[in-house]
């Protein structure tokens, strides 16, 4: 007796025996998945232009044209459907082509609070748009500073409650796709060709994306090694990576990794900038602290010269406080930095509103700043520690007074005369001159090598040179070495004496040679019984028999070793 697979299974009968795997049929319809959310809805799909409905539902675009024009109803809520009520979406990507947030760049997964906002179509995490809008009452969008309303906030994916879709709707979907992809492709041998071609290519991808790691690692590691000069003090982690995963390639050298161009900039530049505002009113000189603030100064740098503060009005006076400008609008919720958004704040603790005539930037939260700026009219140290202090007032005092003594709204703080920036002008750039000493520099690299090179630079060469204690001593020359090894001489030509211990030698080999020629020497070598060697006939001079007997034995000159 035996059990068949169709009793195994328990095919034929929905109440029959439970056992054997047994699976319990479900109701048609009922087979659901949660949405990921990069995909599209309609067909599980990764999307390529992404839409949404008014309530959040993510499409891709041709997709759900193609499915709207069939039937006109979403098919996960069910409620009608068109066209032009989708939402064009705009996601951000990080470095690696990961979709994050652009304000946190957190990578987005499939657990994470994720919203956009209707007029822009801008995507965010939750978390950045409570932080930096609701909590703050800034209604604007994080990337292009577009007012918006609280129910234009739409919650693409929550977590806690996660969106599903029928995958018997999918699944009708698709086999309409493959059949519509069936008819199309019988039209001619080209489509069908093309299909292949698409394949292939497809595979070819996946084949890259295997690999890319590696290939990015060297690229990026490449690139360090050729900018040099933007070398950062750590390592790319490329070896470190490749010890720890099998699927790199092994590298067995550490290589810098290569930092942002003006980021070294910044690092390095030293010195202070000076400008010059004109004002209706007159003239004010400004010391920029550009070591202290470098980011700071930079932005405010360039925006001068930019010509970004001309005819911009001082928006807000406030007397025994301090006069705040440098919004194009004049109504001081406008202005922008030079990179076009928000930059973190500088503070120093050595940098205070300890004076009259400190420039400081403005902002409305911790690292909000722009292009807004104020001078203080008093001390006001209760600001350290919110507001950058980036400069100081040098000059034009009497126009400091000037614009303290122009009445004022005692509502708004408006000024009730006119206070505007006629022109500015950068008489000192430290950037400019970084720039320029940076461009000199890869000139005479380009000329004479990107490597120095010295008389004495090998290692060999400092040995002979250089003392224990790191003392340079004088290098003898050629013909001074062929004087010790000669005849003592400085060389043929030269008309002062040796240079180092030569003359020294030179002095003794002669009194050896006079003392020679009177016979004193073979008698000294006779008495002492000693074979006259020639090493020993170079350099001993008369007389060193009693220091040869007390100490017991002589170097010499080290030539015969």
């Amino acid at each position: 007796m035996y059990i068949t697979h169709g009793e195994w299974g328990n095919e034929h009968s929905e109440g029959g025996l439970a056992f054997g795997g047994k699976r319990a049929q479900q109701a048609s319809g009922s087979r659901k998945q949660r949405i990921p959310f990069n995909m599209c809805s309609l067909t599980l799909q990764p999307f390529q232009t992404p839409v949404c409905t008014p309530d959040g539902v993510v499409f891709d675009l041709d997709n759900i044209k193609a499915y709207a024009q069939r039937t006109p109803i979403n098919p996960v809520t069910g409620d009608p459907l068109r066209i032009n009520q989708l939402i064009r979406l705009h996601y951000h990507r990080n470095s690696e082509g990961q979709y994050c947030c652009p304000v946190s760049y957190k990578v987005f997964n499939d657990y994470s609070h994720i919203v956009a906002i209707r007029p822009t179509g801008n995507v965010f995490s939750y978390e950045s748009v409570s932080n930096f809008n609701l909590k703050r009452n800034q209604l604007k969008d994080l990337v292009d500073d577009t007012p918006f309303v609280k129910s234009d906030i739409i919650t693409l994916q929550d977590p806690k409650h996660a969106r599903e879709v029928s995958l018997d709707l999918v699944d009708k979907v698709r086999r309409s796709q493959r059949s519509t992809n069936r008819i199309n492709a019988t039209g001619t041998t080209a489509l069908v060709l093309a299909d292949l071609e698409k394949g292939a290519g497809e595979l070819k991808k996946e084949h890259d994306k295997f690999k890319g790691s590696t290939q990015v690692s060297t690229s990026k590691a490449t690139a360090a090694t050729k900018s040099s000069s933007h070398a950062a003090h750590f390592s790319t982690g490329v070896a470190a990576a490749s010890f720890t995963s099998t699927s790199l390639t092994p590298v067995t050298h550490n290589v810098a990794a290569d930092q942002d161009e003006e980021q070294v900039m910044l690092d390095q530049v030293k010195g202070k900038a000076y400008v010059r505002l004109q004002t209706n009113l007159g003239e004010l000189n400004l010391e920029l602290f550009c070591e202290q603030t470098p980011r700071t100064c930079y932005n405010f740098i360039m925006l001068v010269k930019k010509g970004y503060y001309r005819d911009v009005p001082f928006h807000r006076s406030i007397k025994h406080f301090m006069i705040q400008g440098g919004d194009p609008t004049g109504t001081g919720r406008g202005g922008e930095s030079y990179w076009g958004s928000a930059f973190p704040d500088e503070i120093r603790g050595k940098l205070s509103h300890n004076q009259r005539g400190m420039l400081s930037m403005a902002n409305h939260g911790k690292n909000t700043n722009g292009s807004q700026f104020f001078i203080t009219f008093r001390p006001c140290q209760h600001l350290d520690g919110k507001h950058t202090v980036f400069g100081c007032v040098v000059g034009g005092s009497a126009t400091l007074d000037a614009m303290e003594a122009v009445p004022v709204d005692s509502e708004t703080d408006r000024p009730l005369e006119t206070i505007k920036i006629l022109d500015s002008q950068v008489f000192v750039d430290p950037y400019e001159e970084y720039r320029q000493r940076l461009t000199r520099k890869q000139k005479k690299q380009q000329q004479h090598g990107s490597t120095k090179s010295y008389p004495g630079s090998d290692a060999k060469s400092r040995d002979h040179t250089t003392t224990w204690f790191g003392t340079q001593v004088a290098q003898p020359t050629s013909t001074s070495r062929r004087s010790v090894k000669g005849n003592g001489k400085s060389g043929s030509g030269s008309t002062g004496p040796a240079l180092g211990v030569g003359k020294y030698l030179a002095a003794k080999r002669k009194a050896y040679q006079e003392a020679q020629r009177q016979g004193t020497t073979d008698e000294l070598e006779t008495s002492k019984g000693t074979p006259k060697t020639e090493g020993t006939a170079e350099i001993m001079p008369t007389g060193s028999a009693k220091r040869q007997k007390a100490t017991g034995y002589s170097f010499g000159n080290f030539g015969d070793w």
